[in-house]
């Protein structure tokens, strides 16, 4: 990209940093802030960058940003769809289409995760692949944003990754598996008839997994709404939580957040992971 168009970048940048309020994005201003809108370095914590990285974006130099980057830009800044795909139009990417990783979290979802500080809440596509967790959802479920490729979907690492598993008792797996297929054909049968995205991974998935390839037979369709799910935490062990979901206008992502399913004891054990973090969640199960 053009030494102009970085500097127009680090322009822009620096334009929407400056009018957004802390507590907007879940931060704390305090009373000796000395700028109006957010610090170089919160915007990088919020995007998962370096704050050098930042930096030299702000500043117009530095190499061109990879699209991961872009959507983590857009998603920390709040940026409306026309701001985001000017993003993309001056770091020179393409806009991505809507229900990829890439996707562009509307603002109004990223509001209300920052306004549940002590809920477990993300949101996903239609496909399962997690754009954003607010930290209670990490110290949950662990990190589910990390992935690429195939493997960003939880369902496809659902029917490829037994480990993927562990996070669910091992009696509920089937009906885990067949919730997941039915979801999947229903969000399949939403998207339009030219859509790749969702026939490739059913494709791979028939492919790879004879679980997938039977139950995908049996036709069920179904999205999943309001649900109640028993999770493995590795420190917690069983924590039985409501699963509440929220769609976006066009039903490509969705907004889940967990409470405490009544009488078990949940409620305890969500108070007890605020305390705890992400620090005892083994990696390898996400």
């Amino acid at each position: 990209m053009s030494s102009r168009k970085l500097v127009e970048l680090g322009a822009f940048l620096r334009s929407r940093r400056e009018r957004i309020r802390p507590e907007e994005v879940g931060l704390v201003a305090g009373p000796r802030r000395r700028v109006t809108g957010l610090r170089r370095d919160e915007v990088a914590q919020l995007a998962g960058a370096s704050v050098d990285y930042y930096n030299e974006l702000e500043r117009g130099a530095g190499s061109q940003p990879s699209e991961q980057m872009l959507a983590a830009l857009a998603r920390a800044l709040r940026l409306t769809d026309d701001e985001r795909r000017h993003l993309y139009h001056l770091a020179d990417r393409p806009t991505p289409r809507s229900g990829g990783p890439a996707s562009h979290v509307p603002p109004g979802m990223l509001d209300l995760i920052s306004r549940l500080p002590t809920t477990p809440a993300q949101v996903i596509t239609d496909l399962h692949v997690t754009l954003v967790q607010n930290p209670m959802a990490v110290a949950l479920l662990g990190d589910q944003s990390g992935f690429r490729g195939s493997r960003a979907s939880f369902v496809h690492r659902w029917f490829t990754e037994p480990r993927s598993r562990t996070l669910y008792p091992g009696e509920d797996h089937d009906a885990q598996s067949r919730a997941f297929v039915a979801d999947v054909r229903a969000a399949a049968a939403r998207r339009d008839s030219g859509d790749t995205e969702a026939q490739s991974m059913i494709e791979d998935l028939r492919l790879r997994s004879p679980e997938f390839a039977r139950i995908w037979d049996e036709h069920d369709v179904a999205f999943r709404r309001n649900d109640r799910k028993r999770l493995i935490h590795p420190s917690l062990g069983l924590v039985e939580v409501n699963c509440l979901n929220l769609f976006s206008e066009d039903g490509r992502q969705r907004l889940l957040w967990f409470t405490p399913a009544l009488g078990t004891g949940s409620a305890e054990k969500l108070e007890m992971l605020a305390v705890l973090g992400a620090q005892t969640f083994a990696t390898g199960r996400s």
